[in-house]
């Protein structure tokens, strides 16, 4: 393998799909048809030697052996852990790292000051730090990481509801591409960046897809201003004029997105405008 390849192991929102305790049209039809299914959002980058996971999530069973199996890295656990933020989604599959499951040995976990000082002082995570199953490494925003095998790493702040940690993007970059990943963000106009500019320098963009429009939310029976993320009809409207120049995927699908049912007139909407859907088992090779 000369490629750095990004595999996407994830692709819904926190609780995956089918989503716990809801048996909506998608919700049931994951239930009755498993290639409906989605794990929670999660990337891996793979290189010859190496791999790399991108959150851990509820799914981190299914999700490593996805990897092991798929790249022929049996028992090969991971060389190391980036973490975005502490919501539910994005971290409790550390604790499959345990004395009570695998017995890991000093994974490098990469995540923010905040992120840090929870892993190393509140159970259970405290105890994962003091057996040694995971060493928590500090990163900072715009602080690039070089690891082995032309792999750089940097995450730059964003901001979304941060109770319990700061919330990184990353930027992944190969040899020959770079990735911007952002799953979880308020809204674009929160950021001090221009998602337009930030899209631009990148070969590839994976960005929240969490909902696809204002209306989904509100027949939800939610109000809009209080479930801080992007639509998907806003983000296409901001970056239109840069599909012909960066390939656009949306990831992080609530389980009432219309996005996954196939057969949704939104689905066909996406990709005549140039846009792309994340699914689970797709590469792209940096």
């Amino acid at each position: 393998m000369n490629n750095v390849i990004v595999s996407i192991i994830g692709t819904a929102q926190d609780a995956g799909v089918p989503h716990p305790n809801c048996f909506c049209d998608h919700c049931k039809a994951a239930m009755e048809q498993p290639e409906r299914r989605r794990f929670a959002a999660s990337l891996a980058v793979v290189t010859a030697n190496q791999w790399h996971l991108i959150d851990a999530t509820p799914d981190f069973r299914e999700q490593l052996a996805m990897v092991q199996l798929k790249y022929e890295r049996i028992g090969k656990l991971m060389d190391s852990i980036w973490l975005t933020h502490a919501h539910i989604g994005h971290y409790p599959g550390l604790m499959y790292l345990g004395k009570e499951a695998i017995g890991a040995k000093g994974t490098p976990v990469f995540c923010g000051t905040k992120m840090k000082h929870m892993l190393e002082n509140h159970a259970p995570w405290k105890q994962l730090v003091e057996l040694g199953n995971i060493k928590p490494q500090l990163v900072e925003h715009e602080q690039e990481l070089e690891l082995p095998e032309q792999v750089r790493i940097m995450p730059v702040e964003v901001p979304h509801r941060n109770e319990f940690s700061e919330t990184f993007g990353f930027w992944i970059e190969g040899p020959s591409r770079k990735l911007l990943y952002i799953p979880d963000i308020d809204r674009w106009q929160d950021w001090d960046r221009d998602i337009y500019d930030m899209a631009k320098k990148a070969d590839v963009c994976l960005l929240d897809g969490t909902f696809h429009s204002i209306e989904e939310i509100e027949r939800m029976g939610r109000n809009y201003k209080e479930i801080p993320h992007p639509v998907m009809t806003e983000t296409m409207d901001r970056l239109q004029r840069l599909t012909s120049e960066t390939d656009i995927y949306f990831t992080h699908f609530n389980h009432s997105n219309p996005v996954l049912d196939p057969d949704d007139p939104f689905v066909k909407l996406v990709i005549e405008r140039g846009f792309r859907l994340a699914r689970e088992g797709m590469e792209i090779k940096l």
